[in-house]
């Protein structure tokens, strides 16, 4: 793998659409991480987040959509008024938000979580 910045951009930039999922995750809450054994996890639409970094820091809402391509999320009340007066949602970045509250509905998404809880080592207790 190349150090080169010129290099990593074009990597992430070309990356597959299988690849994108994973490049667009975020932190979870601190109660989802004790619960789920995972620091973080792939964003989906319908997923529950805070805005922690930038202009709306402190907003919270679910997320509207995910757009791959230009590798940002869209979230409920984060949005902009034009000069007509229409309301338009402002993209942010996954690195700049928390999930505060996963969507479950996936079965295949709960399937996920809960393996890497199966796969921890029992925790050592000592006396």
């Amino acid at each position: 793998m190349s150090k080169q910045p010129k290099k990593q951009r074009r990597v992430l930039f070309n990356a597959p659409k299988h690849v994108m999922v994973k490049i667009l995750s975020a932190h979870l809450s601190d109660e989802l991480k004790n619960k789920y054994k995972r620091r973080s996890f792939p964003i989906r639409k319908g997923d529950a987040v805070k805005i922690i970094r930038g202009d709306f820091k402190g907003f919270s809402g679910t997320v509207l959509s995910v757009d791959r391509e230009k590798m940002r999320i869209y979230v409920e009340g984060v949005t902009r008024e034009k000069v007509d007066g229409s309301k338009v949602p402002i993209p942010i970045h996954p690195s700049k938000v928390v999930i505060t509250k996963l969507n479950l509905d996936d079965k295949k998404r709960v399937e996920a979580l809960e393996r890497k809880i199966k796969t921890q080592p029992p925790e050592v207790v000592k006396a």
